[in-house]
């Protein structure tokens, strides 16, 4: 991502329009309890997570109750809460023992289960009334009607469709008393959300009990009368969407009325989820701090920039995209860095640090060390040992501790990435 420098001033098209200036909940994805953690400490208000049973991505590291109680003991340290995904819409058989299931999220602490099914969210209100129930993006929500209906329904909050655009949204705020929680950072879905049945037809993975294959990220080719149409050496095409950001953003998200800003990813590395929430963190704390002389800081575009996997775009909130919002070609990974070591002590006297290696890193290479509010600095890594003080002339070994000198100091779960 090309940037200036220089930060900008950021003026909101909604700033006549504003409903709020409660500062909105930072919601972060958690695919694992050590992401939940990382997720909380670099400044998410809230987290969600997928059970073992009736989500959406069955291929994550899914929590256990045991896990989930710990998870949110750990959040509430920092006056966050616990959301947990059961956005599968059900067939008969997915039911079984939805309701005992229910009851143990309640029983675990969990503020809020997402649900799209209406005999889900029915069974919740029944049998667990402490869990509140937000409504998934599964429902393909875009107009004020149906949030209303939904409130009617006793529903606190609805997660809207990512198809829909910011002058809905504050039509939504301006018409219905109820919390709106919006994807504002992530991966799109290049049909309506949640309608896809490629993942069915090739796989026999239903995508909406959580089997997604993401069909439309695998390369194709393009036949007619059993035929190859594409010229030899020809680059196969994909029918991926770019990848929503909204960093730039933040004013009119917030002056529209958004109660939740929502980052995609609970697949994602611990690098990408501290990144980006550390990132949305900044910009969501200066707005509200002085809207008035809110400006866009290039360090936190940087930062996004940092952990991107794909090319990013603002998806539908201001125009529907259009041909070049997709990838056609193989994609390059565009993150130019990559997560080497998270800090888990530090010896201030000494000034070294112990790193717990995640990817390989060795004596001379140019790393980045970051932590929560920005704190940031690069350094050329010198001779480095092994927890016993074995010089070592590689960190090879994953979860290895080393023991680090740095230039400046850093707190545990801070993280050293290395550029590629």
């Amino acid at each position: 991502m090309k940037m200036s420098r220089v930060a900008t001033r950021v003026k909101p098209r909604y700033a006549g329009k504003r409903t709020r200036l409660d500062k909105p909940e930072l919601l972060a994805p958690a695919g694992s309890l050590e992401k939940l953690k990382f997720a909380v400490h670099y400044g998410a208000d809230a987290v969600y997570i997928g059970g073992q049973k009736y989500g959406l991505r069955s291929n994550a590291d899914n929590f256990s109750i045991e896990e989930m109680r710990e998870g949110v003991a750990f959040a509430a340290k920092y006056g966050a809460k616990v959301f947990v995904a059961t956005n599968i819409y059900a067939h008969q058989e997915d039911l079984d023992g939805v309701a005992d299931y229910l009851r143990q999220l309640e029983d675990a602490g969990i503020a809020a289960i997402i649900a799209a099914d209406p005999a889900i969210v029915e069974t919740a209100q029944q049998v667990a009334p402490k869990l509140e129930v937000h409504l998934s993006t599964q429902q393909s929500t875009m107009n004020w009607q149906a949030v209303q209906f939904w409130k009617e329904e006793g529903l606190p909050r609805v997660v809207l469709a990512r198809e829909t655009t910011m002058d809905e949204i504050a039509e939504m705020k301006a018409k219905v008393d109820v919390e709106l929680e919006v994807f504002v950072h992530g991966a799109m879905c290049s049909s309506v959300s949640g309608r896809c049945v490629l993942s069915n037809h090739f796989t026999d993975r239903d995508s909406n009990r959580g089997g997604c294959c993401q069909s439309c990220r695998w390369k194709y080719d393009l036949h007619a009368d059993e035929q190859s149409v594409m010229e030899p050496g020809e680059n196969l095409f994909t029918m991926g969407s770019k990848d929503l950001c909204m960093i730039r953003h933040i004013p009119d998200l917030i002056d529209a009325g958004v109660d939740s800003f929502k980052i995609e990813g609970r697949m994602k590395s611990i690098h990408y989820v501290a990144s980006v929430v550390n990132a949305y963190r900044q910009a969501i704390d200066a707005y509200m701090a002085d809207p008035d002389n809110y400006e866009l800081r290039p360090e936190w575009v940087e930062e996004i920039g940092k952990a991107a996997n794909r090319p990013l775009n603002t998806g539908f909130f201001y125009s529907t995209p259009g041909a070049e919002e997709h990838i056609y070609e193989p994609e390059e990974k565009a993150a130019p860095y990559d997560f080497a070591a998270v800090v888990i002590e530090y010896d201030e006297s000494a000034g070294i640090a112990v790193v717990q290696q995640r990817n390989p890193f060795r004596p001379g290479m140019e790393v980045e060390f970051f932590g929560p509010g920005g704190r940031r600095f690069v350094q050329r890594l010198d001779e480095f040992t092994d927890e016993h003080g074995t010089p070592l002339t590689v960190a090879r070994h994953p979860l290895q501790q080393i023991r680090v000198k740095t230039d400046r100091p850093v707190a545990p779960l801070d993280i050293m990435r290395k550029r590629l």
